[in-house]
Formats: structure tokens, C-alpha cells, sequence
């Protein structure tokens, strides 16, 4: 199969789920944040998110990329009869984890809330229980199907859950339930979600196998064994993730969480091409390896970097310069200090796209451990960052702690698939080089228009212009193959 093929192959489905959710959470934004919600109201509501998504940890420890790994390993293996036990293995252990994360979740909310200075949180904290449950059963279920690398069946599950959100939470806000109301509807949402995945598992899959009478000696423990790094590294990537968020609602204050959220998912409405590849591509780097084709497995990466880089360090210069005055322009006056922080975050942009298509990979290549430890030195520096920037800086603090700690941690991740795949780093370094210079030619247009940006269609319309820009240059510099990407297009729409 041809690189091309193995692109394109389940790209269609996964980028249809990651467009389906950029619009959903697009449509989020703006409406809750500039229509139904203070930014008081919007950063308690996220605030809630990002706690719940530390509760989360407890609710997984690792085992659901654990129980998807040995998925992966056994479904071609003769009738796959051990995969019946390597699901309930994992459902087991799931089902324990989430009942533990979410009681303690919910009793301990008052607790929580009265240590980050928000009693507000209470309410949203009881609701955010459920949430936890619903969300975990969701992500278990998604993680799975692309552990069978069938990542259309996650698509479905991705799909249920982004167009529900929309509905419900917005509904509920209009019934005047406020910003509880809109966590209700994520509740809701990721419920529906976790219900269809359960059923696509067993009716499309599981009943697809013939299991064996026994277990395979060492199974369990296997499976547990391999969850430990990944534990590891999720808790890490959390704290990255989250803490930040919490730190800063609780030493700036709600609004000021409002505003670095809105900064967050600014930047991460681009990441869906690098998600979509890294999701898809990731299981095929461990079938590789397993057949013994590692030259093949680094052409796949290399290839993937290039696609990246050739989007995303162009997207990201121009977040760069369209973030003042678009902010204001999208979301109102009222959000105008999250501006610094899309700048901020545009670098981000470019360091996670790269993260994406490298982290999930490492996984299935068993060097889970690796990165681990790289994430939790990072993530513990990002804390470090946090406290001292946060109080002089507020969010735009956080997200310069994010970037500077993120891009370390990518380097290492790239170095540890250095490590495992015979890279050629002299066509890399070519490409990125070119890269830059296509980019700094988009900018400079951009740049000449910027000042004349004063509404909405003025603001698309230099948008326009800088990705018309980008595609003149990347084709007259060699960079974008136009029968490579209509194939690629074609394969995908």
C-alpha cells in the first residue's frame, strides 16, 4: 500500500469528525461566549471542564491505550480469540475506575471549589460528576475503534457527541439554566455518544470473534504493566493540559480564565489535519515495526511532518497577525485581553501539529515510556512557570509557560522517533527551511492589509488573500504537489 493509500485510508471519517467538531465547538464559542454567557459564567464553565479533566485521570490510569495496544496487537492474530478477554479485561477495569473518580468527584466538590477561592464551582462541580462518567465511557469507546483501526466507527462516536453538544447545551442555557446548564448539555451529549459507540462495539465487532475457552497466561498483567507508562504520560499531558486552566481561575480570577480558554481553543480549532493524520497513521507505525519495515514507517513520518509544517507554520503566522483586531471582531469587546494570547499560543499551534503526528505513534512503537518521562518533567515545569507568571502576566502568562514547556517536550518526542526510525533529517531541514520562507512571504502581504481590516468581511477577506498567498508560493517553491494533493483530496471527500 502507497503512502497515499495509507493516508487517505480512514482520513475521509476522521477528518468529517474533527470538522464536525471544530464547527460544533466553533459554534460554542461564539454563542456562549458572546451571546448566552458573562465571561464569568464561561470561565467557571471551563474552569469545571479542566477539573473534571484532572477527575479524569482516576477514571483511566492508562488502560484504555493499554486495552487498544493489545487490541491492535491481537485482531489479526488467527480467530483474534483472545480479544474477547483483552475487552473485558479493560471494560472491567474501566467501569471501576469511573464509579471511583466520579463519587469522589461529587462528594468532594464543596472541598474543591473552596480550594481554588470559587464557591460558585459547587453546583457546576455536581454536574461535572456525571460528565466525568459520560466523557470517560465515550473517549474508552473511541480509543478502542482505533485500536481495531477502524477510526470510521470513531468518527461515529466523535460525530454523535460534537452535534449533540451543540443542541443540548445551548438548549439548556435558553431554559435559563445558565452555565451549569451548558455543562448539562455536554453531560447529555457525551452520553448519547458513549451509548452508540457501546453498541457499534458490540454488534459490528465484538460479536465478530470466536473467543477462547481460556485466557492467555499473563494477560491481564500485561495489559495492566503497559497502562503504567501510559498513566504516566497522561497524567503529565493533564496537568499540561488543565492545570493551567485551574491556576489560572484560581490566581486571576473566572474572567481571566474565560479569556485564556478562549485563547486555547482558538489555536485549537487548526489542529484538525494534524489530529485526523496522527489519529489515522498512528497504529500503522506498530504494524510496521511488527512486519520489520522501518524504513517504510519513517517515509510514513517523514511525510506526515511535511504535511504538517507546510500547514501549520503558515497558520500560525497568520493567527499570529490576524488576532488583533479579529477577537474583538469574533467575540466582542468584552474578550478583548484574550488577544495576547492567541498570539502567544500561535507558536503552540505549530508545536502541537507536530506533537500529533508524533506522540500516538511513539505508543504503538512501545516507547510509551519514553515519553512519558519526558511529559512529566515538562508538565511539572509548566507549574513551575504558571505560578511565576500567572500573578505578574495573568493568562497571558499561562500561555507563554505553555509554549516554552510544550516545545521542549515535542523536541524530545521527535529525538525519541529519531531514535526508533532512520529519519533523514538533511530533507527535513530542507523542507523547513522552505517552509519559513513561504511563510514569511504570506506574512509580509498580509502585513500590508492588516491596517485595513475594520468588520468581519474585511477580516475574511485578508484571511483569503494570505491563503491565496500560501498556495501560490508553496506550489511555485515545489513545496505542494497538486496531483499529490487532489489524490489525497479525492480519496478524503
Amino acid at each position: 500500500m502507497s503512502l497515499i493509500d495509507r493516508f487517505s485510508r480512514g482520513l475521509s471519517a476522521t477528518f468529517l469528525s474533527r470538522g464536525v467538531k471544530m464547527v460544533a465547538n466553533a459554534a460554542l464559542l461564539v454563542v456562549l461566549a458572546r451571546y448566552l454567557l458573562s465571561p464569568d459564567e464561561y470561565g467557571l464553565l471551563y474552569l469545571t471542564i479542566s477539573i473534571v479533566g484532572v477527575a479524569r485521570l482516576f477514571s483511566d490510569l492508562g488502560l484504555g491505550r493499554s486495552t487498544a495496544r493489545y487490541v491492535n496487537e491481537y485482531k489479526d492474530d488467527d480467530d483474534g480469540g483472545q480479544l474477547h478477554h483483552v475487552l473485558r479485561i479493560g471494560f472491567t477495569a474501566r467501569f471501576a475506575l469511573v464509579v471511583v473518580a466520579a463519587l469522589g468527584l461529587l462528594i468532594g466538590g464543596g472541598l474543591i471549589a473552596d480550594l481554588v477561592g470559587q464557591p460558585d464551582l459547587r453546583p457546576y462541580l455536581v454536574v461535572g460528576a456525571l460528565y466525568l462518567a459520560a466523557i470517560s465511557f465515550q473517549s474508552f469507546f473511541s480509543v478502542l475503534f482505533q485500536g481495531f483501526s477502524r477510526v470510521t466507527l470513531a468518527a461515529c462516536v466523535g460525530i454523535t457527541n460534537s452535534l449533540a453538544r451543540v443542541v443540548f447545551a445551548v438548549g439548556f442555557v435558553l431554559l435559563g439554566l445558565g452555565g451549569v446548564g451548558a455543562l448539562l448539555g455536554y453531560v447529555v451529549a457525551a452520553a448519547l455518544a458513549a451509548i452508540v459507540g457501546a453498541v457499534i462495539l458490540y454488534t459490528q465487532l465484538y460479536v465478530d470473534y470466536e473467543p477462547d475457552s481460556e485466557r492467555e497466561e499473563g494477560l491481564r498483567r500485561r495489559i495492566l504493566e503497559y497502562s503504567v507508562p501510559l498513566t504516566a504520560t497522561r497524567s503529565a499531558n493533564t496537568i499540561d493540559k488543565r492545570v493551567d486552566t485551574i491556576l489560572v481561575g484560581t490566581l486571576a480570577g473566572p474572567a481571566a480564565a474565560g479569556f485564556y480558554t478562549v485563547g486555547k481553543q482558538v489555536s485549537a480549532f487548526l489542529d484538525v489535519p494534524a489530529r485526523s493524520i496522527g489519529f489515522t497513521v498512528s497504529p500503522a507505525y506498530g504494524e510496521e515495526k511488527a512486519n520489520g519495515e522501518y524504513e517504510r514507517a519513517a517515509r510514513m513520518y517523514e511525510a506526515s511532518l511535511r504535511y504538517v509544517l507546510l500547514l501549520y507554520v503558515p497558520a500560525a503566522t497568520g493567527l499570529l497577525l490576524v488576532a488583533d483586531p479579529g477577537i474583538t471582531l469574533v467575540f466582542g469587546q468584552d474578550y478583548a485581553a484574550a488577544t495576547l494570547v492567541v498570539q502567544v499560543m500561535s507558536v503552540y499551534v505549530v508545536f502541537q501539529a507536530i506533537n500529533l503526528v508524533t506522540t500516538q505513534g511513539l505508543d504503538y512503537l512501545g516507547r510509551a515510556r519514553e515519553r512519558a518521562i519526558g511529559k512529566g518533567i515538562t508538565a511539572a515545569g509548566n507549574v513551575v512557570l504558571n505560578l511565576l507568571l500567572i500573578p505578574p502576566y495573568g493568562a497571558a502568562g499561562a500561555a507563554m509557560a505553555t509554549v516554552l514547556t510544550f516545545g521542549f517536550y515535542v523536541a524530545g518526542n521527535v529525538y525519541v522517533m529519531h531514535t526508533e526510525l532512520p529519519l533523514r533529517w538533511g530533507r527535513l531541514v530542507r523542507t523547513a527551511a522552505q517552509v519559513v520562507a513561504v511563510s514569511a512571504g504570506m506574512a509580509l502581504g498580509v502585513a500590508l492589509v492588516m491596517p485595513r481590516v475594520s468588520s468581519m468581511a474585511s477580516l475574511i477577506g485578508v484571511i483569503g488573500l494570505g491563503v491565496a498567498i500560501w498556495v501560490a508560493l508553496s506550489i511555485a517553491s515545489g513545496l505542494l504537489d497538486v496531483g499529490e494533493a487532489r489524490t489525497v483530496l479525492s480519496r478524503i471527500t
